[in-house]
């Protein structure tokens, strides 16, 4: 394969995880994960792998905090290189829609995915989301922040 089409590829299954998230097939949006995947995500502990980054139960509950149509996770000004066997992307993540108890939700943050060619095709062997803390002795997340 090419290098332009392995990046459409990725691109492919990241639009395909979003559509997944957004229409809450939880199994879906997990089946892009390899078996062995760690994830550093928003929400403690600062890691998850394996079995436990693809826990079905976790993701449908947090799905059901939302209001329908649910939430909507976009990857935006995302960038993919492709060597061989491996693929990155970088970019920032747009979460939005309407939160049970809370109303109206936007938050942008930092998303990295770092694909690993497995057989036939691609599998996320690792996913990063971060947002910036304030540097101002509070501790606290910069979630206002926009690109």
């Amino acid at each position: 394969m090419s290098k332009e089409t392995d990046i459409e590829t990725i691109r492919a299954l990241v639009a395909a995880r979003e559509a997944a998230v957004a229409s809450a097939d939880v199994e879906a949006a997990i089946g892009a994960f390899s078996r062995d995947v760690v994830v550093y995500d928003l929400q403690s502990p600062l890691a998850f792998a394996g079995a436990a980054a693809r826990d079905t139960g976790a993701l449908r509950a947090w799905l059901g905090t939302w209001r329908a149509p649910g939430p909507r996770v976009e990857f935006h000004e995302s960038r993919i290189l492709v060597d061989g066997d491996l693929g990155i992307a970088y970019g920032f993540s747009r979460l939005r829609g309407d939160k049970i108890g809370e109303g109206a939700v936007e938050l942008w943050f930092r998303t990295t995915l770092v694909f690993a060619r497995a057989g036939d095709g691609w599998t996320i062997a690792h996913e990063h989301n971060s947002v910036p803390m304030e540097m101002d002795g509070s501790g606290l997340a910069a979630v206002h922040l926009k690109p």
